[in-house]
Formats: C-alpha cells, structure tokens, sequence
C-alpha cells in the first residue's frame, strides 16, 4: 500500500487538499491533533497542548489510525505522522518521548510511509481557530521546523505551493501517478 503523508504548518490548507484527494476516490486518514485538541476541549481543557500527555494522545490516535488502515489497496494519504508529532515536540521545546522517537524509527525501518512527503505550503496567511492559535509568523517557524525534522528523519520533501485546492491536488496526483508507473515499470 503506498502511504503518503501530507504535512506544513497549521492553516496552510492540508485538511482541504485532503477532502479533494478524498472527493477524487483516495482512501484519507485524518490528522490525530486536531482532533485530540478538540476533544480536550470539549472536556473544558482550553488548551490542551499545554498539558503533560498531549504528545502521548496524539501518537497513541495516530498509532490507532495507522492499525485501523490495515494495508488497503491502493494509495493512502495521511494528514500528518508521527514525524509531526516531533517536529510539534521541538516547537514547542519538549523533550521527545523515547515511545515518539521508537515509532518513528520503526516507521522508517518498516517503510511504512513512502519517502516522497508531500510538504504543503502555507498561503500568505492564517486564521485562527480554537485548536489553531498560531499566529502566521509562528506558523512560519513551526514550517521551518517541519520541514528540517522530516529531512532529519530521512524523508524527501515535494514542495505543493500555495494555489487553489484543485490545483494542488492535482499537483499530488500527478507525482502519485508517476510514482506508482516507476513502480510497475
């Protein structure tokens, strides 16, 4: 099953590019984050990110959704890895868990992912939600970092630009599509 990764800094558009993969007939697997902020605060913890086990939840959801795909056939996008959840780590100057650090490698050893990451840009801007407080110049160091921890991690990066959500999926779609020929070639 080749599984690709969808990253960037928060607002830069992933979720959208995504429901268009999704719209087009590509299996998705959504971003554990997000949603484990969301629940958090829909709990009464306003920011959940803040609090020790945040990184744990989301690596154990990531973890969850990774098992839950099995090994469909096909190609797979997921938004985000666990390779996010450590740049989020390093942004946020916590220690990486050694679990984080152990599941990265065995994602690498595994080739669980493939290694063409695809890195979407930000758009110019940010709008803030309740899980998305980041203010544009933060998301612009945060996709600074993003982009030098999935290299440390060994991972190539295709850089999807700023552009309407159609373009850029087919931006995606076009590698995927080269990608899947060299393999049957």
């Amino acid at each position: 099953m080749p599984a690709y990764i969808l990253t960037g800094t928060p607002g830069s558009g992933k979720t959208a590019v995504l429901r268009q993969l999704e719209i087009d007939g590509y299996a998705v697997v959504e971003e554990a984050a997000t949603d484990v902020i969301a629940l958090q605060q829909a709990l009464g913890r306003p920011e959940p990110w803040q609090e020790p086990g945040f990184v744990d939840r989301v690596l154990d959801l990531q973890r969850s959704r990774q098992h839950a795909t099995g090994q469909p056939h096909g190609v797979v996008f997921f938004d985000r890895s666990p390779v996010c959840t450590l740049a989020l780590c390093r942004y946020l100057d916590l220690p990486a868990p050694r679990h984080l650090l152990d599941e990265i490698e065995r994602l690498v050893a595994e080739r669980w992912y493939e290694r063409t990451v695809f890195f979407v840009r930000h758009l110019g801007f940010i709008q803030t939600t309740a899980a998305r407080r980041i203010s544009f110049a933060d998301s612009l160091a945060f996709e600074r970092i993003h982009e030098l921890t999935y290299r440390d991690v060994g991972f190539d990066l295709l850089d999807v630009p700023a552009a309407p959500v159609p373009v850029r999926a087919a931006t995606i779609r076009k590698r995927v599509g080269c990608a899947a020929s060299r393999r049957t070639g």
